[in-house]
């Protein structure tokens, strides 16, 4: 809700948070009482702001009614400490309780200085508002935005111009056109791969460091390949399956992008979308990497042999048979025309 309700702080709040700025509390709770905004308890600092967020946080959430929550962290900025604002409204506590906390929510934030706030998370469960909770929601917050259409097509345009040469000699190759660098023992583990000295490698990107890493080279086969799709994690997967084809004895490499939906940050899919087509192309014309199928997947369960095979091997379509012209209307023909060569009469006549 955007309006107000009218309701102010009392005056011990008004003390409390400015004892609170100078770093003396860890935590205030407030609550509204009588139409006032009235304190509903404190933590001193004794360790970390982390060490103990738990603690202090989730005792003081009530599960049937709103609160606020002040949490003080540890980092300072040009007003003093920063602070996290909580939000507490969980799912079961009366309507008219949520739309009134919900409502004087900005109120309570000028009265605290909205300069001291670093964050502001809104929770209906303890998951959400729990340490672990901050971290996804910090995690989430760093993430980028998802593009538009016309972004994604000009991002992709973008990608293409850039242009690396990869050679025998090179000492730091990179991928063409990724936004992270290939590093050297992943680049080492696909010509490995490529001279089948292994039949499987699997990457992955290294957020920390801004470059995509070797993440598995196990030897695989068929049966075992399921195993090697996480969870939990997006991966690359270069696998090199073995089978016959039509009489044929075949090695023919696929590609696997695997995500598991939305068990992954949105920076964690938009990050492995944005690089998977750079990375293909680079193995392919760089590595010289011939791969047969690519593909994407959620999970590891439909990897059989049968899959691959239709996959690698898509079954042509059989002839379409033209359809036959609809009759017209029953009763409504028109007069039959027969076509003749003229006899030699006609032309007597």
């Amino acid at each position: 809700m955007s309006h107000q309700t009218g309701i102010q702080a009392a005056g011990e709040v008004r003390e409390i948070f400015a004892k609170a700025r100078n770093g003396g509390l860890r935590l205030i709770k407030v609550v509204i009482e009588n139409e006032q905004l009235v304190l509903g308890g404190t933590r001193p600092v004794s360790q970390k702001w982390d060490q103990e967020y738990d603690s202090h946080v989730l005792p003081l959430l009530d599960d049937l009614l709103p609160c606020y929550l002040l949490y003080r962290l540890d980092s300072t900025n040009n007003q003093g400490y920063e602070w996290i604002f909580l939000a507490w409204s969980p799912d079961h506590s009366p309507v008219r309780q949520k739309m009134l906390y919900a409502a004087t929510r900005a109120t309570l934030k000028k009265e605290f200085g909205g300069g001291h706030i670093k964050d502001e998370i809104f929770g209906t469960t303890k998951d959400e508002v729990s340490l672990s909770g901050y971290r996804k929601y910090q995690v989430s917050q760093a993430a980028p935005l998802p593009l538009t259409a016309a972004e994604e097509e000009l991002r992709q345009i973008k990608l293409n111009e850039v242009q690396t040469d990869i050679g025998v000699e090179t000492k730091q190759q990179t991928l063409t056109g990724v936004v992270f660098p290939m590093q050297r023992d992943a680049i080492q583990a696909m010509e490995q791969f490529r001279d089948k000295i292994i039949n499987y490698v699997q990457l992955e990107i290294d957020f920390r460091n801004e470059s995509i890493k070797l993440s598995s080279t196990a030897p695989t086969e068929l049966k075992e390949l399921p195993k090697r799709i996480p969870k939990d994690a997006a991966r690359y997967h270069f696998f090199l399956y073995k089978h016959n084809h039509e009489g044929d004895y075949l090695e023919s490499t696929v590609f696997i992008y695997s995500m598991p939906g939305y068990k992954c940050s949105i920076r964690e899919r938009m990050l492995y979308s944005s690089c998977k087509n750079p990375l293909v192309d680079t193995v392919e014309n760089n590595l010289r990497v011939h791969i047969a199928k690519k593909m994407e997947i959620d999970n590891g369960d439909d990897l059989t042999g049968d899959f691959l095979y239709e996959e690698v091997h898509p079954k042509q379509h059989a002839h379409k048979q033209a359809f036959a012209k609809p009759r017209g209307p029953p009763g409504k023909k028109g007069g039959r025309r027969i076509t003749r060569a003229p006899g030699k009469g006609d032309a007597d006549e």
